[in-house]
């Protein structure tokens, strides 16, 4: 079973920058996609940032400019620069990774979520 950590969420004023990190752990052969999500209330869930083991990345276009994803293949971690944060980008964001686990099956696992507020 692979668990997804994240951290670096909270409360940024509009024009503001945060980082967020998602750390994987378990049982781990391989990660292939991590990335990034977002939920605001009462909207559905969607896709911020992707980025594979090779380093390709896909943003969301409302964010593309602003936000950068990256990854430390080493530490099983992603993380997420986010820059020039407006208020629309208030949600919670969560890390998802799929690739193989130790039994070599494949896992998609979802981090519980951090809260990011962009108020003045």
């Amino acid at each position: 079973q692979v668990q997804l950590v994240e951290s670096g969420g909270g409360l940024v004023q509009p024009g503001g920058s945060l980082r967020l990190s998602c750390a994987a752990s378990g049982s781990i052969f391989s990660i292939n996609t991590m990335g990034w999500y977002r939920q605001a209330p009462e909207k559905q869930r969607e896709l911020v940032a992707t980025i594979t083991s090779g380093g390709t990345t896909n943003y969301a276009d409302s964010v593309k400019g602003r936000f950068t994803i990256s990854r430390d293949n080493a530490k099983n971690t992603v993380y997420l620069q986010m820059n020039t944060l407006k208020p629309e980008d208030t949600a919670v964001y969560y890390c998802n990774a799929d690739g193989r686990g130790g039994n070599l099956r494949r896992f998609g696992s979802w981090g519980q979520g951090t809260q990011v507020t962009v108020s003045s």
